[in-house]
């Protein structure tokens, strides 16, 4: 599993028993990390489009 993948699932626990509790703080943090989760998946994303022009293209690096 990536390490985006369980960084997404904490923050939504974390934001969801934030929300139950009423600490807003809690849940704050949460939504922080949850975009955190949001932009390693996006790099990991460009990483996976940058190998696979390098394959079609035969572009070492």
């Amino acid at each position: 599993m990536d390490n985006w993948k369980l960084l997404k699932l904490k923050a939504r626990v974390k934001r969801g028993f934030g929300a139950g509790t009423g600490n807003r703080t809690m849940a704050a943090e949460a939504r922080t990390e949850e975009a955190e989760a949001r932009l390693l998946q996006t790099r990991d994303e460009l990483e996976e489009v940058a190998r696979q022009i390098r394959r079609e293209y035969g572009v070492r690096r």
